[in-house]
C-alpha cells in the first residue's frame, strides 16, 4: 500500500481559485492523499465549494477556524494537528500543482531516505496564464543557508510528519520562512527535486508583492525568533536582499 500524504490548504475567500487548486490535487497521479482544507471563516462561497468536493471525495476534508485569524498560520496549524499522513504537504488556495508533483516527490523522499523535499515553481498571473517565469532555488538547504534566503517555497514542499513534530507556524509575517528555519534548526536537511512541480499565482495585492514588508518581516524572523546576533543578522540581511532582488527579476 502506498504512503499517505496529508495536504494542508489554508483558505480565505478563495472562491475564484479554490476549484483549480482542488482539481490539481484530485488530478495527481499519486492517489493516496488526504486534503485538509481549513477555512479561515470565509465570507464568500469558498465553504460551499469545498464542502461540495468533500461530499464527493472522502479524501477531501473541510475544517474551519473558530474565528477569522487573518493569517495562513492558524489554518495550517489546524491542518497539521489533524494530519494522518507520514508526509505533510502545503498548498495555498490560489496555487496549483502539476499532475506528477506528489508522485515525483514521494519517490524522491523514499528512495533517498530524505525528510524534506522542495522544488522549482513557475509564476502565473491571476488568470492562470503561464509564461515561463520559472523560479529556481538551491539544490539543498540547511539552517545557515536558509538564513540567507528562503529557498523552500511552501507550495512545493513535502515534509516528514515526524520532522515537523511540535513545530508550528507562528502568526507573523514570513511565517513559512520561520517554520522552515525552526525545522532545519533541529538538524534536518531539505533537498531540491530541481523540477517544476507547482504554479504560483501572483496577485498585485499579495503580501509577497510588498518588498518593504518582506524585508521587515525577514528581519523580525531572524532577530526576534531565530535570535541571530546583530552583526550576523546584518550579513544575512544583505544576502537576503541580493537573493530577493534576483528572484523578483524573474
Amino acid at each position: 500500500m502506498s504512503i499517505l500524504v496529508s495536504i494542508v490548504t489554508p483558505c480565505y475567500n478563495a472562491g475564484t481559485t479554490i476549484v483549480s487548486t482542488i482539481e490539481s490535487v484530485v488530478n495527481q497521479t499519486y492517489t493516496n492523499w488526504e486534503m485538509l482544507v481549513v477555512d479561515d471563516c470565509s465570507t464568500d462561497n469558498s465553504a460551499d465549494v469545498i464542502k461540495e468536493y468533500a461530499s464527493k471525495d472522502f479524501r477531501i476534508k473541510y475544517l474551519r477556524t473558530d474565528k477569522p485569524s487573518g493569517s495562513p498560520a492558524l489554518p495550517r496549524n489546524i491542518g497539521i494537528e489533524n494530519a494522518l499522513g507520514k508526509y505533510i504537504a502545503f498548498l495555498d488556495a490560489d496555487d496549483v500543482w502539476l499532475p506528477d508533483k506528489l508522485q515525483l516527490q514521494v519517490e524522491f523522499l523514499e528512495m533517498n531516505g530524505y525528510d524534506l523535499v522542495y522544488s522549482f515553481y513557475e509564476k502565473i498571473n491571476w488568470d492562470g496564464v503561464r509564461n515561463g517565469r520559472i523560479v529556481q532555488t538551491r539544490k539543498t538547504s540547511v539552517y545557515k543557508s536558509l538564513l540567507k534566503s528562503n529557498a523552500i517555497p511552501c507550495l512545493t514542499s513535502v515534509v516528514k510528519h515526524e520532522a515537523v513534530g511540535e513545530t508550528r507556524f507562528k502568526q507573523i509575517p514570513q511565517e513559512d520562512f520561520c517554520f522552515w528555519l525552526d525545522i532545519l534548526k533541529k538538524g534536518y536537511i531539505a533537498h531540491n527535486l530541481c523540477k517544476v512541480t507547482a504554479l504560483y499565482r501572483e496577485a498585485k495585492t499579495s503580501r509577497s508583492a510588498n518588498k518593504y514588508e518582506m524585508f521587515k518581516g525577514y528581519w523580525n524572523v531572524i532577530r526576534k525568533y531565530q535570535h541571530i546576533k546583530l552583526f550576523s543578522a546584518c550579513y544575512y540581511m544583505l544576502t537576503y536582499t541580493i537573493f530577493g532582488f534576483i528572484k523578483y527579476l524573474k
